[in-house]
């Protein structure tokens, strides 16, 4: 794996470091009525999905190790040019089922090529 695509794993990892620290202790309702702390969220979503998906086009083992790739792009995308469609509920949901796991394949996959 290039040097390149090691620093935008490690950039989607920090993400969701960011995303646990951010909503640590913090149930849907407060996430529902926090414009803030939703902005932030979905700011770092957009990082995970642009840093992936760039990763993707530049090293084929990037796609080859992360299962959920198209979906990340595919919420980055919806972050980015469906703003005023985006369904709250969802990011939470994401945020609570999701960021772990891609958060330990992100370290894994990265500490391999390390």
């Amino acid at each position: 794996m290039n040097p390149r695509s090691i620093k935008l794993l490690e950039d989607a990892r920090d993400a969701c470091s960011r995303i646990q620290e951010f909503t640590c202790g913090v149930s849907l309702e407060s996430f529902l009525a926090s414009d803030l702390l939703r902005s932030a969220v979905e700011r770092q979503l957009e990082i995970i999905g642009e840093a992936l998906g760039i990763a993707a086009k530049e090293d084929d083992l990037v796609q080859m190790q992360l299962s959920e790739l198209p979906r990340i792009v595919a919420l980055r995308n919806r972050l980015i040019h469906g703003y005023d469609s985006v369904d709250p509920e969802l990011i939470w949901d994401v945020v609570q089922t999701k960021i772990k796991p891609l958060k330990d394949q992100l370290v894994q996959v990265a500490g391999e090529f390390m």
